[in-house]
Parts: structure tokens; C-alpha cells; sequence
């Protein structure tokens, strides 16, 4: 299965003509028009043709686009591209969809769970981890203290979880 990296989402409709308010997720947000087409989750083809600035968001016209209905029809949806059509990241940089399936291990060795998601909420990523040994998930600030390595050749991410963040309900 091909690996896609979610690169932007739509959101409302903007105006009567088609144009929908769009977040980009790419590091130069503009940009997004370099990465034409795009992917919706059920594998549609979008392109951006257009993009202005408005308040923390773009308004952009997609091609196909013309109405408010349709408009509407894709609020929410959210755009991908294939991983491989991506640069390589810089060193101790990373992409989300390439920390996501990684397994978590302890630095002492101890394996912790799996890398489920990674969520940035506004004051820096977390590393989502489904945890082995427990019928929960655990949420690791993405630190250097707290995440000292990550192997990506290895499929794994090494934790130093603060106290009590995962041992709690393991018992570990």
C-alpha cells in the first residue's frame, strides 16, 4: 500500500462561486500548488489552482469546483500526497506518517507499544502511543528528552517517558 502524508484540509465553503477555506500542513504553506493533484481519503484527484491568504487559513479555487454546493461537498475533506513525491527531511527532522507504525521502546530496553498517531495541538508533537500493556493509549511529548532516539531504519522510537505517564496503569 502506498504511504501518503496528509498535506492540507478543507474546511467551508468561502463565497458563492466554489472557493473553500483550506489549511495547509506543509512547511511552506503556499507551496501546497507544487504538490497538484492531490489525493482526498477515498482517492479522489484534486487540484489547487489558486491560493490567497486569508485570516490562519488560504481560500482556494479547485479545479472542477464551481459552486457552493460543491464547495460544501468537500468540507472536511483531507488532501494527501504519496510520501515519495516528498523531500527527504533534514537530519533529526521527520515526518508524521514516518514515525506512525514505529514501535515504542523504553530506553531500558522494555518494549511500550506501537507509534498510533502523532497530534500537534499548538505547543508542540505528541507522540500518540498505543501501549502494550495496558488497555490505553499514552500521549509523550516529542522532545529529545523525552523521545532520545528514533530509528527509522530499525522501525523504532526510543521513550523516556516522564514518571508515571506510562507506568501508572501497566504496573511496570
Amino acid at each position: 500500500m502506498e504511504r501518503r502524508v496528509l498535506v492540507a484540509q478543507i474546511g467551508a465553503p468561502h463565497g458563492v462561486r466554489g472557493e473553500v477555506r483550506l489549511r495547509s500542513f506543509t512547511e511552506a504553506p503556499a507551496a501546497l500548488v507544487d504538490y497538484n493533484p492531490l489525493q482526498t481519503e477515498d482517492g479522489r484527484s484534486l487540484v489547487v489552482r489558486r491560493l490567497r491568504p486569508a485570516k490562519g487559513m488560504f481560500v482556494a479555487t479547485l479545479d472542477g469546483v464551481e459552486t457552493r454546493e460543491a464547495a460544501a461537498a468537500l468540507a472536511n475533506a483531507r488532501l494527501y500526497i504519496a510520501r515519495d513525491r516528498l523531500p527527504e527531511p533534514e537530519d533529526e527532522a521527520w515526518y508524521h506518517a514516518d514515525l506512525i507504525g514505529l514501535a515504542a521502546v523504553h530506553v531500558d530496553g522494555r518494549p511500550l507499544g506501537r507509534v498510533i498517531a502523532v497530534h500537534d495541538f499548538g505547543a508542540g508533537d505528541l507522540l500518540e502511543i498505543r501501549l502494550d500493556l495496558a488497555s490505553r493509549t499514552a500521549l509523550v511529548p516529542f522532545t529529545r528528552e523525552n523521545v532520545p532516539h528514533v530509528d527509522l531504519a530499525g522501525r523504532r522510537v526510543e521513550i523516556a517517558p516522564p514518571p508515571g505517564l506510562i507506568e501508572e496503569e501497566t504496573g511496570e
